[in-house]
């Protein structure tokens, strides 16, 4: 079978499946072009509030397949970063469920997410110096953001792995689970956030993120949704809300 994302979508959440066993899941330049049209079609599904990246079997991402940057690594660089950026557009929650080999391309996707969920045994490092290739700026900021400076020249400078349990410490993850358990918890997990209100999450990702010229659209929304009316109500009712404001679609 060709290298290629798959994806699904059940009980509200689309899951993205990295798919290119024979290389530890590497993405292709065929894959980095599918990601973001992918991900557009997802944003613009109702049925869609939450939003699973993982790869197949027991491996997350080892990254870009490097035999594509033998023919040009500026190409590939920019596919990748044009992935990354609709990554973390994505108007919905998203999460990495990782597993196994979580490094180069594959760190730079976990990191665009909004959420990273690790196994007990997943490894994880940012490799360009073991190519000589300079790590995008839009990587490296985010990188920087998540772990702080000295973290991500660490991982920058070197190449070199970590293990989960340093990843949990700096803060480039965010929750790791025994062996087993990764499945279980990301289910449980999502099924939270597909039960909030998808308003304060939209708002709040592009607050989170920096953007700081929306204040205005988001007290606008916030007024014509019913969300808050709603959510007090059920609370004082003590039932489930049921939120009526969505993300609005591309279209």
């Amino acid at each position: 079978m060709e290298p290629h994302l798959q994806h699904r979508v059940a009980d509200s959440v689309a899951t993205v499946v990295v798919h290119h066993p024979a290389k530890r899941n590497a993405m292709t330049a065929a894959m980095w072009r599918q990601l973001p049209e992918l991900l557009g079609a997802l944003a613009d599904d109702p049925a869609v509030r939450a939003l699973v990246l993982t790869g197949e079997g027991g491996t997350f991402c080892a990254g870009a397949d490097i035999s594509t940057l033998r023919d040009s690594a500026e190409e590939a660089q920019t596919l990748a970063v044009r992935a990354e950026e609709a990554l973390a557009a994505f108007p919905k929650p998203t999460l990495a469920a990782i597993r196994g080999h979580c490094v180069g391309g594959g760190a730079q996707l976990a990191a665009a997410c909004d959420l990273r969920f690790a196994e007990e045994d997943a490894l994880f490092g940012v490799t360009p110096a073991k190519l000589g290739v300079v790590y995008p700026a839009s990587a490296t900021r985010r990188l920087v953001s998540l772990v702080g400076p000295a973290t991500a020249k660490y991982l920058l400078f070197s190449g070199e792995l970590i293990d989960a349990g340093r990843a949990l410490r700096t803060e480039l993850v965010d929750e790791v689970l025994p062996a087993g358990e990764l499945d279980k918890r990301v289910a449980e997990f999502t099924r939270v956030l597909v039960s909030r209100s998808q308003l304060t999450q939209a708002a709040a990702k592009e607050f989170a993120d920096g953007r700081t010229d929306r204040d205005g659209y988001w007290r606008e929304q916030a007024r014509g949704s019913g969300d808050t009316a709603e959510g007090v109500a059920a609370f004082l009712e003590r039932r489930q809300p049921r939120f009526g404001w969505s993300v609005p679609t591309s279209g």
